[in-house]
Parts: structure tokens; C-alpha cells; sequence
């Protein structure tokens, strides 16, 4: 199947979201400090157009202290909207999950490691590969995802915890 098909486009870019709350600032617990509402925008940047502004909310859940969450993300560009739930586990440095977006009926798996506080993942679906890389910093979240070949080739997105 070619990535051309609109629902495997927003997949990649969906499935890579998955991630953006991973990355800890310390080593002691690893969610903790994720849960709550996150908010902001970013660029996704087809591989054959220009990029294009993409606005998020995350609503993290920890549901085992530190080292299980659940996530709910919202996105909306001018052009698209991903509505997307992850489950990601954490063990020693490794990371493992699943992801699917409801939009475009995609999910996959989710790999990857934490190491001072720096994510490093892949993500996969049955069309779907791709590089994440994710750091946060007190209330801000800084994330990456890269897929050369694929119809989306790069995501970025900043993100800012909501303040209680």
C-alpha cells in the first residue's frame, strides 16, 4: 500500500505524537511530572509540500507512578485532524506501547530507550517507520519526529504544561 492513502499520511505523524510526553527531567520517576493538559503548535512537512502549521492538546494520565501513562492528543492543522490514545511502559531505560488514531484507523507499536532524560524511539504500523526524538525541561517539550521516504517526513512540535 502506498503512503499516499490520507489516513496513512496522518498516521505517521499520529503515531509519532504518541511520544511527545515520554522524556522526564530526572531519572526518579519517569511520568510523574507529565500528568495534566499540555498545549501547543508545531510544523508537519509533507515530502512533497510545503510545511504546514499543526496546533495540539495532550491530556497525560499516570496511571502507574512513574512508569505506565496514558495519553489522549488532539491535533488540527488547516487540512487535517488526528484524535489519538497511546499506552507507553517504561522498564529500566527501555520504553515499549501501542498507539492508534481514531481518524484514520492507524495504530502500531512504539520502541525506545530513556537515558538522561533524552528519548529516543521508533515507531511502527503496518505502513509506518519512523525516528523520534523527545527532551522536556521543567514545564517545556521539545519534539522530533523524522521519517525520510514517507509522505510526512518531519514533525516538530513545542509544547507548554497548563498551568493549575
Amino acid at each position: 500500500m502506498l503512503l499516499k492513502v490520507p489516513m496513512v499520511r496522518m498516521g505517521i505523524g499520529a503515531a509519532c505524537l504518541a511520544l511527545v510526553g515520554i522524556c522526564p527531567l530526572r531519572a526518579e520517576p519517569v511520568f510523574d511530572g507529565l500528568a495534566g493538559a499540555w498545549f501547543g503548535i508545531g510544523t508537519m512537512k509533507p515530502s512533497d509540500g510545503p510545511r504546514e502549521k499543526v496546533r495540539c492538546k495532550v491530556a497525560y494520565n499516570v496511571t502507574r507512578p512513574g512508569r505506565s501513562l496514558t495519553l489522549d492528543l488532539r491535533c488540527a492543522s488547516d487540512a487535517y485532524k488526528m484524535v489519538l490514545s497511546a499506552n507507553i511502559e517504561q522498564s529500566g531505560t527501555e520504553l515499549s506501547g501501542n498507539w492508534f488514531e481514531s481518524e484514520y484507523r492507524q495504530g502500531g507499536k512504539v520502541y525506545g530507550t530513556n537515558r538522561d532524560g533524552l528519548i529516543e524511539a521508533r515507531i511502527e504500523g503496518n505502513t509506518v517507520a519512523a525516528l523520534v526524538t523527545i527532551q522536556t525541561k521543567a514545564s517545556h517539550q521539545s519534539f522530533l519526529m523524522e521519517a525520510p521516504g514517507s509522505w510526512m517526513s518531519e514533525v516538530a512540535i513545542e509544547l507548554n504544561k497548563e498551568a493549575k
